[in-house]
Order: C-alpha cells, then sequence, then structure tokens
C-alpha cells in the first residue's frame, strides 16, 4: 500500500530550499539527539551525493538520506565503492515506513547507475533493519563519533535487460467532437483512465469542471501511484484562479509532490496560448482550439498529432516554473 501521508523525492542539493530542508532532519537527529559535533555531521561528500528527502502532508521535511558514489585511487586513498549514509528521520515519524521509503529509493537509485557494490557505517542498533534490505556485516564493531558503528555491505545484481515487449496492437481509432460540457468531462476521464503511466496537462485555469470532480481525481491518482516512473504534468497559465477555488487537484499535487508536477509559464508567448490540452501515454489526447471553451477534437489513438503535442508541452514545460502561489502553499 502506497501511503499519502508522506511524499518522497530526490533532492537538490544546490537548492537552498531542499538543502535546508535535508539539513534541518540530519541536524534534529544526529546533532540534537544524538550529540554528533557539527564537524562530524556535514562532509564534502554532500555536494556531490545524490540526496533522498521526504515531506509529510503539509510539507514539512521529515526524513533523509544520502548516495554517495564511489570515488577512484588517487595518491595516498585507495579506491571506495558507493555508500549510503546519513539516514535521518524524525522520531514522531519513526516506525512508519519512512525509513523503508528512504532506503528503497536509495537502493533504486544505485541499481539506475550499476553500482555493483554499496557499504555504510550503520549504526549498530540499526543493524536488523539494514539487513532487512540485504546488507551483511563486513567486521568488529566500533566507535564513530563515540556511537558504535558495524561496517555493513551490500552487492548489486546487475539489472537485467529488458526484454523487448510485442509492438502494440493499432487499436480502432474513434474521433469525438466535443461540443458540450458533459460529453467534455466523460471524454477527458476516458482518456485519463486509458493512460499506463503519464498524463499531461495544459490549462489555463485547471478546468473545474473537467479535473475537480471525484471521478477526475481518482483516475488521476491511479496513474500518479501506478509504478515506477509514472507522473502527472500540469502546466497552468493562471494558477491563482484554482487556488482560489480551492481546486482539488492542487491540494491532491502538494500531497503526493513525487509524481505530480505543477508549473507556471513565464514566456509571453506561453501565457498568451489560447487553446489548451490533455495527453495521455497511449497516444490519445483531447484539444481544444480556445481553452476558455470545451468545443474540441477528441481521438484515443493519433501517434503523429499526439508527438506534436507531447514535443510543444515539453518546450513549454523546460522553460515555466513553480509560481511562487503554488510554492507558499506547499511550505
Amino acid at each position: 500500500m502506497i501511503p499519502d501521508d508522506f511524499s518522497v523525492v530526490i533532492a537538490d542539493w544546490a537548492d537552498d530550499a531542499d538543502r535546508e530542508a535535508c539539513r534541518a532532519v540530519r541536524e534534529q537527529v544526529f546533532i540534537v539527539e544524538q550529540h554528533v559535533e557539527d564537524k562530524d555531521e556535514w562532509d564534502e561528500f554532500d555536494e556531490r551525493s545524490r540526496h533522498v528527502l521526504v515531506r509529510d502532508a503539509a510539507g514539512n521535511p521529515i526524513g533523509t538520506g544520502r548516495l554517495v558514489p564511489p570515488s577512484e585511487e588517487r595518491e595516498g586513498h585507495p579506491a571506495t565503492p558507493a555508500s549510503i549514509g546519513r539516514m535521518a528521520v524524525l522520531h514522531d515519524w519513526r516506525r512508519r515506513e519512512v525509513g523503508a521509503t528512504i532506503m528503497n529509493t536509495l537502493l533504486e537509485q544505485a541499481r539506475a547507475l550499476a553500482y555493483p557494490l554499496l557499504e555504510m557505517h550503520a549504526q549498530t542498533h540499526a543493524v536488523p533493519f539494514y539487513e532487512h534490505f540485504g546488507f551483511v556485516r563486513d567486521g568488529e564493531e566500533y566507535e564513530e563519533c563515540q556511537i558504535p558503528h558495524v561496517n555493513m555491505r551490500l552487492e548489486l545484481a546487475p539489472a537485467e535487460a529488458p526484454e523487448r515487449p510485442a509492438p502494440p496492437e493499432r487499436p480502432e481509432v474513434h474521433t469525438v467532437q466535443i461540443e458540450f460540457r458533459e460529453q467534455a468531462a466523460r471524454e477527458t476521464l476516458a482518456l485519463i483512465a486509458a493512460a499506463k503511466h503519464s498524463v499531461y496537462i495544459y490549462t489555463r485555469d485547471l478546468d473545474p469542471l473537467l479535473f475537480d470532480t471525484e471521478a477526475a481525481l481518482d483516475a488521476l491518482k491511479r496513474v500518479g501511484l501506478s509504478g515506477r516512473g509514472a507522473g502527472v504534468r500540469i502546466i497552468i497559465q493562471d494558477p491563482q484562479q484554482p487556488l482560489r477555488r480551492g481546486h482539488r487537484l492542487i491540494a491532491l499535487a502538494q500531497r503526493l509532490t513525487s509524481v505530480f508536477s505543477l508549473r507556471t509559464p513565464t514566456q509571453p508567448e506561453d501565457l498568451q496560448y489560447a487553446s489548451a490540452f490533455v495527453l495521455n501515454d497511449t497516444y490519445g489526447f483531447y484539444f481544444r482550439t480556445l481553452g476558455t471553451r470545451f468545443e474540441g477534437e477528441v481521438v484515443n489513438y493519433a501517434p503523429g498529432r499526439h508527438a506534436q503535442l507531447l514535443e510543444y508541452f515539453k518546450q513549454v514545460w523546460e522553460r515555466s516554473e513553480t509560481s511562487e502561489e503554488l510554492r507558499q502553499l506547499a511550505l
């Protein structure tokens, strides 16, 4: 069961907000609770590590961990394998799967990077937790920062090459000309339901009659939680309107920040784009020439036109950013 009372992301140490969130958790756990000295907690590895950050439903940081890349041999220093460390969860969130979520995410990152071996300096009391993930002891117990530790290792099996799937059968193509609101809502829901792992939405005000319904919210949540790499990306030209209305899709996106992403255009030509559209990942789309009206065209399978719309969406996405209104709501 995927928890929805916290969310996990790969943090960007160069981003002030992400870095301070990770530091806040580590300071509370290691420096305040375990009396580790500042000079021993912060090191040069933070800048080149991959950090995992967990936030609660209100956006508060509650857990973190890092994956340190391997180093090559250099004068006076032997080569070292990749390592996992700085695993920290705030007291009130322990034994609630936060630590397991962090570890699973770090292991996914290590496998994606094809690291063959992971090491860890594990606090002795946490050894059973790490053994659950396959780590084994490597050596005798010792003290680090006046806390009992033991080295642990995990050999990662190389990822198997995925089987090349057979090309999907071409479905029967259906084209629907949308003329009224109920029809638009029905076809939008069908388009989302047909998605496997991804939905893309380009909208002026998040169209509450299409996306702020129980059925649409449930369908989008199903897509977002459908597996590794799943997600819903939304470009909103005017986020103030849905914020004022208390649009429930924004609230859902802020609870599940690892799978829902929202951005606002900054370029005048993108803000003035008059159309709106929805895409799924099975080559279906709903396109409205005027985004303020429901009239438009829905096609369940149109690879050519779908590719054009998706490419345009990606271009606008890259030059858009999270709006200040949405950023404040997430804090």
